[in-house]
């Protein structure tokens, strides 16, 4: 039976659509939407289409970025010759949360998972090794999480650059393991990452 109207139907399966919303919550949204001034609904539905029309890749990190390059990129104070590697840019932004890192980054947008089929080829890998080969660097820092994937991308990548000779470290395991950097504390970040280490291959 369609109690609610096609309009508030349609409106609660596109929240239902969303990553972690269940049916009870997309219809609590969609209400709360209902129930908001049209000026509010409208700009919110303005913020979402500027959001998708105007954020792009960064041409040298890859980040989500409304300008190119990106502020962290065309920043001349940080260090370019260090590269933290991340799955996304949530994870970049959690970083520079802590104050502790004046390197650069690359975001791969995702970590190697056959049973989910993305492989190598999905992530920005080719972009990172691109970089390594047009630019002086010193030291990779695979930040990945610290689950099954992000150990997996973690020792693919480190294979990769073994033979251009470069320090590769992994981020030490202060981050708890089957945890996403996205949620971690900042201070466990910060230790994590003066507590990174060599990849032994």
């Amino acid at each position: 039976m369609n109690v609610y109207g096609e309009h508030i139907n349609r409106l609660i399966e596109e929240f239902h659509k969303l990553p972690g919303i269940g049916g009870k919550s997309a219809q609590r949204l969609a209400f709360y939407i209902i129930g908001q001034k049209e000026e509010r609904a409208e700009a919110l539905a303005n913020a979402i289409l500027a959001a998708r029309r105007g954020v792009k890749y960064c041409s040298v990190c890859c980040a989500l970025t409304d300008v190119d390059p990106c502020a962290i990129c065309s920043n001349t104070k940080r260090d370019s010759r260090t590269i933290m590697v991340v799955e996304d840019s949530r994870d970049m932004a959690a970083y520079e949360r802590t104050n502790e890192y004046i390197g650069n980054y690359h975001v791969l947008h995702g970590a190697i998972s056959p049973m989910n089929g993305v492989g190598p080829n999905d992530l920005r890998i080719k972009e990172l090794l691109s970089r390594v080969n047009d630019n002086e660097v010193d030291e990779i820092i695979l930040a990945t999480n610290p689950n099954v994937e992000g150990e997996a991308t973690a020792m693919y990548i480190s294979r990769l650059l073994k033979p251009l000779e470069l320090n590769v470290t992994r981020i030490a395991h202060g981050v708890p393991v089957g945890g996403d950097l996205e949620f971690v504390d900042d201070i466990t970040l910060a230790r994590s990452l003066e507590g990174r280490r060599p990849i032994l291959s």
